[in-house]
């Protein structure tokens, strides 16, 4: 990077001047009579210390908390400063500079982002500054000053401005005549970390957090003396361990300068094969299942505990995909949902619990993109949606892939995860009305294979157009008919009644097509489990075990006074 090259170039220069001086002794003899004796120039240094941020906020005082390093983006090296402005403050980061009197210095920075002014102020002369409105790439600033006849030292500032966007700085430069600092020193090697703790284990994998060092750049974390992974932050999960045994962790900190010490060592053991958070409440026989949304569409916010006493299945939506094939996570979107909270949302989970509810983490979504299609991702499928299930208390899982699925592997996940949940385990699934006119399909094969331990399946009747129903007459959708036909495929397909709920959007605005008021849900769950309220088409037999609805979302039902929970909640709950 360019400091360390500004150090060699010091060191050149520095030689040259002594081999000068030896010249001048050398020549003085010969020249005195003319008065022609050289004298040496001392090379220009960057005075500036910690000029690229390599350790961290070390040397620089930034005003209100405003400043922060960060790894990307950087110009050169592993870390630039980021400020933000806010209210009244323009996120002023300033450094105390050693100099020379009667010198002139070229002050200089890269930039990027939102407005950056750099400058100096207490020259003794004329305070400089310059300034730039922003920029999506680098941008170098350059000033110059000079010192007066008494001035030591000056003070190097960056700032934005109010109401603008953050803005980048990295390699700061104040150079001409050593003032006695000189450049700074690269990064030293950091402390060990300390307050190293495990938190969710699952039968192959541990999570490990731990408290920031400042001017690291990276940690290193050890299973039983070796190393098993790597992070830049402060939390790392090691996998690929083996069921009900004891592990030692311990972590280090790196920069550029090396690694620090191993922290203290730590014991945490993995879970057990067959264990889980424990069997949740019964799904009711007939129950109403409802998605929330972790994320803010215009339907309205929520925290769970807002969800009404209607829904029996609370299915949380949605995991998010992570770079490992079938894996998964789930980050909570507090600036979406108004600043709930990590801790609020876990404390409602165990309070719907506490209530009879079942919450459940769904899979997939419209945009959704994980793919479970051999056994390495089908195995790292169960294990990271067991974790979640031990981390944050889910009762379950939803499947809602639709963009594919294939339905040996996704059998494989499920069977994988049901062996280490144990029983009470709810499994329940999302498929679009195409994925289920054909027992061929690959999703109505998944619901078959894993029969024995599936809740139920909540067909979206839904943004589908006409579909064929299980008489071979085409439907369209929006009517009872069209609920009741394309039911009556699963019903006579291989799933149990138990195993088939009726999936619509809870208001107009909450599907593109297909929306249909809670009456006519009504009629087509009693024309499939009495008989009565039937349209055109009549199934042959009843199914008085029919599971329920489904709907999207407890959000836009909230939009539309839960008006769709109201009349569908009670009228499930009479169901035969």
């Amino acid at each position: 990077m360019e400091r360390s090259a500004g150090r060699s170039h010091r060191r050149r220069h520095r030689s040259r001047s002594v081999l000068g001086g030896t010249l001048a002794v050398a020549t003085a003899a010969t020249l005195t009579v003319t008065g022609l004796v050289s004298t040496a120039q001392a090379a220009d240094v960057n005075n500036a210390k910690n000029a690229g941020f390599e350790s961290g906020l070390a040397n620089w005082t930034c005003s209100g908390g405003s400043g922060a390093t960060v790894s990307s983006p950087v110009r050169s090296g592993t870390s630039a400063l980021k400020a933000t402005p806010a209210g009244q403050d323009n996120a002023k980061c300033s450094q105390s500079v050693k100099v020379k009197p009667n010198s002139t210095y070229t002050l200089s920075s890269w930039v990027q982002g939102g407005y950056a002014y750099l400058g100096a102020s207490g020259t003794g002369t004329t305070d400089v500054s310059t300034w730039t409105p922003g920029s999506s790439s680098w941008t170098k600033l350059s000033t110059s000053f000079t010192t007066g006849a008494n001035t030591t030292s000056v003070t190097v500032y960056t700032h934005g401005w109010y109401g603008q966007a953050a803005y980048f700085a990295d390699d700061i430069e104040v150079t001409g005549p050593d003032g006695g600092g000189g450049e700074e020193p690269g990064p030293v090697i950091p402390a060990a970390p300390a307050g190293l703790t495990a938190g969710a284990t699952t039968t192959s994998s541990v999570a490990l957090s731990w408290n920031a060092v400042s001017g690291a750049t990276g940690y290193k974390v050890y299973r039983n003396g070796a190393q098993a992974t790597t992070s830049t932050g402060t939390s790392a999960t090691v996998t690929g361990l083996t069921a009900d045994t004891a592990y030692q962790f311990s972590v280090s900190a790196t920069n550029a300068a090396g690694e620090s010490v191993k922290s203290a060592a730590i014991s945490a053991r993995t879970a057990k094969e067959g264990t889980g958070p424990g069997p949740g409440p019964a799904v009711p026989k007939h129950a109403v299942t409802g998605y929330w949304q972790n994320f803010n569409n215009g339907a309205a916010v929520q925290k769970l505990t807002d969800v009404p006493a209607d829904y029996d299945i609370i299915a949380v939506s949605f995991a998010d995909a992570t770079p490992t094939p079938g894996q998964v996570t789930f980050n909570l979107d507090t600036a979406g949902l108004n600043g709930y909270t990590d801790a609020q949302f876990r404390a409602d989970i165990k309070t719907k619990q506490a209530q009879g509810k079942n919450v459940i983490i769904s899979i997939g979504g419209e945009l959704g993109t994980v793919r479970v299609d051999n056994d390495a991702s089908a195995t790292a499928f169960a294990n990271s949606v067991y974790a979640l299930m031990q981390d944050y208390g889910f009762n379950g899982v939803d499947i809602d892939l639709e963009n594919g699925l294939n339905a040996t592997y996704m059998t494989k996940a499920l069977r994988q995860l049901s062996a280490k949940a144990g029983s009470g385990l709810v499994i329940t699934m999302a498929p679009q009305t195409i994925d289920m006119q054909s027992t061929s399909g690959e999703y109505f094969k998944t619901a078959l294979n894993i029969k024995d331990i599936l809740t139920v399946v909540n067909m979206q009747y839904y943004n589908s157009g006409s579909m064929l129903g299980c008489d071979g007459k085409v439907y369209s959708q929006g009517s009872v008919d069209f609920l009741t036909a394309l039911a009556c495929i699963q019903l006579e397909g291989g799933l149990d009644p138990s195993q088939v709920g009726i999936g619509v959007p809870a208001s107009t605005r909450g599907a593109g097509s297909g929306y249909v008021a809670p009456s006519i849900v009504n009629a087509a769950l009693d024309c499939l489990t009495k008989g009565t309220s039937c349209g055109s088409f009549k199934p042959s037999k009843t199914y008085p075990s029919l599971r329920g609805a489904m709907t999207w979302s407890t959000n836009w039902d909230a939009t539309a006074g839960f008006a769709w929970s109201k009349a569908v909640g009670p009228h499930v709950r009479s169901l035969p």
